[in-house]
């Protein structure tokens, strides 16, 4: 069966589309903008020697609904006293994602080479590399 689509409704479906993808980027960036504005104010008061009640008392006084949790300013306040001077958020901890370029294509082939009966995750811990990885190698690029 065919459908007939105009190409005025798809551009305004594109259009669409394409409006929220922004509004959706300001959003987030708006968020995360309203995060390192009370991470500094979070810093200010301990600068202020406020504990970290007052401070989460002084967020939801001037921030309502959007302001951060509890457990989150206590975390911040914690961090700015013990002498964190940075308020920017810390990169996402983590394993680091591998590609599944030629070098480690070829690193897998040759354990695998040595023996063919050893596991996914075998192969993972003698290589060091990512459970997923391997997966990915031993299927896309090896058809294993």
């Amino acid at each position: 069966m065919s459908v007939l689509v105009s190409a005025g409704l798809v551009e305004s479906v594109l259009r669409y589309c394409c409006l929220c993808m922004v509004m959706f980027y300001n959003l987030i960036t708006f968020a995360m903008q309203e995060n390192i504005e009370q991470w500094y104010a979070i810093k200010f008061c301990v600068k202020l020697n406020k504990s970290a009640t007052e401070t989460f008392a002084s967020l939801t006084e001037a921030y309502r609904d959007a302001t951060l949790s509890r457990t989150m300013v206590f975390k911040w306040h914690k961090a700015f006293k013990e002498g964190r001077e940075n308020a920017e958020d810390d990169p996402c901890s983590g394993r680091t994602i591998l590609s599944t370029n030629d070098q480690y294509v070829e690193v897998v082939r040759a354990v695998m080479a040595k023996d063919r009966c050893l596991s996914v995750s075998m192969i993972a811990e003698e290589t060091g590399l990512d459970k997923n990885a391997v997966h990915r190698i031993l299927t896309d690029h090896l058809q294993m």
